[in-house]
């Protein structure tokens, strides 16, 4: 047995030992990100904000969400994260396209949408049924299919992004705004394209002012409409002031009443977005809105003031993928083929 104080000693030795060791790695201590290769300090790419931008990819469309995110993703350096929103039936398609092409980089998850949400909320409606898909109703449901933000970009798929996605999100948001979207009396090119279509940019083109249940909510026919194909959200009022179900309700009272008016193709689902955020909306920038490309097979912009939008959108019947369709160069600079050959560019000499 060893005497008392050799052991006292033994004792006061490793403790000696152990601040030393202690001060010597606070003293010579590399820092993690030196010492971690896969760490680089000029990249803030990782502390940088995810911006979602969802996106419909529709059967026999597939081409236009693909064209969409081709061009939002080729014309900025943010950190976008794509959700692409489809039906069962047409998410293992859509996920090829992208895995066996350059997109095969992008940030994205497939959501699937559920169709019977709208059960008994959708009037038919012969003249065009391609307006009642269900996917046109994913806007109404933002909340339910993107859980983790608090700001979200929603895009209609026959769009076209020229300018950063950033500007976009930056967009301010007014307190107790829900959303912001592009008001249909915004730019005088827009005016000239509206007259020259024949086109209505108020709420009369939507509603139909014969019925009480339109006339009750005292909004004046000629009040400037907006455009619900470019939206930049706000996820906790969107869910605070219950917008969903205040979408819904007028759904279905369309459905009971027929409350909106046949006037304007899409109709449908921009009409309950009118009625629900008259009022209480915050405006995008109009060069981020650039729409009514698709209303006529004959009406064209000025090449100079296409080249200066920042987003095109080819909303009515004539899209740049068919024939005939106006400005198809501008969306064709973005389109990726598809590799399965089943989605083809309808042209003039095909």
């Amino acid at each position: 047995i060893l005497p008392l104080v050799s052991v006292n000693q033994i004792l006061l030795l490793l403790l000696v030992l152990t601040v030393c060791a202690i001060l010597y790695n606070k003293v010579h201590q590399v820092p993690l990100a030196l010492r971690n290769e896969t760490v680089d300090l000029e990249s803030p790419e990782e502390m940088e904000e995810e911006i979602p931008v969802v996106i419909c990819a529709a059967a026999g469309r597939m081409g236009a969400a693909v064209a969409a995110i081709s061009s939002i993703y080729s014309n900025t350096e943010a950190n976008v994260l794509f959700y692409i929103v489809g039906l069962k039936t047409t998410i293992p398609y859509v996920r090829k396209w992208i895995e066996n092409s350059k997109l095969k980089e992008i940030k994205y998850k497939v959501v699937e949408f559920n169709p019977m949400v709208l059960k008994g909320k959708i009037r038919q409606d012969a003249s065009r049924p391609e307006l009642l898909q269900p996917l046109n109703f994913v806007r109404f449901y933002l909340p339910l299919l993107i859980q983790k933000h608090e700001k979200v970009i929603y895009l209609d798929d026959d769009v076209i992004v020229q300018g950063d996605i950033q500007e976009l999100y930056d967009t301010k948001l007014a307190p107790g705004h829900a959303a912001a979207f592009s008001d249909d009396c915004d730019l005088p090119s827009t005016h000239e394209m509206v007259r020259s279509v024949g086109m209505q940019n108020t709420y009369m083109g939507f509603l139909d002012y014969r019925k009480q249940a339109i006339r009750d909510l005292g909004i004046s026919p000629s009040t400037c409409s907006f455009n619900p194909g470019v939206i930049v959200a706000n996820m906790t009022e969107w869910k605070h002031q219950r917008i969903t179900k205040q979408l819904e309700k007028w759904m279905q009272r369309n459905v009971e009443e027929n409350l909106y008016s046949s006037t304007l193709g899409g109709g449908v689902a921009t009409s309950p977005m009118l009625i629900v955020f008259h009022g209480k909306y915050s405006s995008i920038n109009p060069m981020w809105h650039i729409r009514h490309l698709g209303w006529s097979p004959d009406a064209r912009y000025s090449e100079q003031f296409l080249q200066e939008a920042k987003l095109l959108h080819w909303n009515g019947r004539y899209k740049p993928w068919d024939n005939p369709s106006v400005h198809t160069d501008l969306w064709e600079n973005w389109f990726i083929p598809d590799p399965s050959g089943k989605f083809k560019l309808t042209r003039p000499d095909s």
